[in-house]
């Protein structure tokens, strides 16, 4: 199956989607699946970066980061481990450089990040340095569009950081350190004080938008792409339902639009975005969870596949994918599919580069577990592929390009 067609189908896919969500689509139509049948088009190796919780603080069975060669195989991946990468404390959270020459890693519970360089034909990862993020317990990183800074949710101290990237890859300590501010959530354990856990640039490279779960609002800020500072936007921030929790969020690949996961009430918010002033406005909150689930759930992860667009999110302690149909223009959801992610805690989703495949990082279960994107739906599938891999909690793909014919 070649790339544009792949792709093809997954465009129609969200046509089913809407149709199936709006009642449209009933009986055996829906079961009229067709699995991969043709091998994905020739790419570039694929190597998937897996970072983990390590110390006994976070009862972590995790090593460091791990790195794999994926090799698509009837539609689901297969991973050969090639490098163990240890002495490293929580690398908890994973984010490239734009041109995939840098590997960047905060670290859980500690005040600083750390630069790799990477080998394009091995997939090998290489230590350059490590810098002050100015803050306590970096939970989340993003390089901005230029390659020349690097932006840190700080979780504990309640602030956002900027970094300098050097020419070679190497990090310099924080230039910026902004302290987000405001009253905290009625979460008396979880909402003591601001706690930013997610750090997103906007398709324009102009605005950054971070979820504070402490706090129950999304904050914006203007990014000056010259000199790596933040600036509040007009309207600064934006309160989510309280005891929401804010935790991470994903632009829809077109239109103005921002999808919100809210850890604390298992749900999805989404708001619309001016492109102008970076200002959000909600339009829709939806429960995440099956309505006869009656335990106890934290959302997790959020990933888009843009090319149809569906949205899927990770739970914990029901331990499944959720998967969200785009049935408007203004981007509100419908939920179309649960999928058991084979373990405990998906305390991270991924798609990789191509959106044949959604993988689920099951923090207790010491696994990684493929579910195959059905190229119909667009509906996660349970596949056969599990990598043993301790204490799970971020990954992060380089490669796989797909090689001109």
């Amino acid at each position: 199956m070649t790339k544009r067609k792949f792709h093809k189908l997954l465009a129609s896919a969200a046509a089913l989607l809407a149709a199936a969500v709006l009642g449209a689509q009933t009986g055996p139509a829906a079961a009229q699946r067709t699995p991969f049948e043709e091998k994905p088009p020739e790419t570039t190796p694929l190597y998937a970066y897996v970072g983990s919780f390590t110390t006994a603080q976070r009862k972590a069975r995790g090593d460091g980061i791990n790195v794999y060669r994926v090799a698509p195989e009837g539609g689901a991946g297969s991973w050969t481990h090639i490098q163990h990468i240890g002495d490293l404390v929580n690398p908890s959270f994973l984010t490239l450089s734009p041109d995939q020459r840098f590997l960047y890693s905060v670290h859980g519970d500690e005040d600083y990040a750390t630069a790799f360089a990477l080998d394009p034909a091995t997939g090998e990862a290489k230590l350059l340095n490590r810098a002050a993020t100015g803050g306590k317990n970096g939970v989340r990183g993003t390089v901005d569009p230029s390659g020349k800074f690097l932006l840190v949710a700080n979780y504990a101290s309640g602030n956002v950081a900027v970094l300098p990237i050097a020419p070679d890859g190497s990090l310099k300590d924080q230039q910026q350190v902004v302290q987000l501010t405001g009253e905290p959530g009625p979460h008396k354990v979880e909402q003591t004080s601001s706690h930013p856990h997610d750090i997103v640039f906007d398709p324009s490279g102009r605005f950054v938008v971070v979820p504070d779960k402490g706090l129950d609002r999304i904050f914006v800020f203007r990014f000056d792409a010259a000199t790596g500072k933040l600036a509040p936007t007009e309207q600064g921030s934006v309160k989510s339902r309280s005891g929401a929790g804010p935790r991470h969020l994903a632009f829809h690949p077109i239109r103005p639009i921002v999808w919100v996961l809210n850890e604390l009430d298992s749900t999805i918010t989404t708001y619309s975005f001016d492109t102008e002033s970076g200002a959000l406005q909600a339009l829709q909150v939806l429960s995440i969870l099956r309505p006869e689930f009656t335990g106890d759930s934290t959302a997790a992860e959020i990933a888009v596949l843009t090319s149809v667009p569906v949205v899927y999110v990770s739970i914990r302690g029901q331990d499944a994918v959720a998967a969200f149909g785009v049935i408007a223009r203004d981007g509100t959801l419908r939920l179309v599919a649960w999928q058991s992610t084979l373990g405990k805690t998906p305390r991270f989703i991924g798609l990789d580069p191509a959106g044949y495949n959604l993988y689920a990082a099951n923090e207790q279960s010491d696994t990684v577990n493929t579910l195959r994107i059905d190229p119909q739906t667009a509906h996660p599938i349970a596949a056969a592929n599990i990598v043993q891999n301790a204490s799970p909690v971020t990954i992060v793909f380089a490669g796989g390009k797909v090689i001109p014919k």
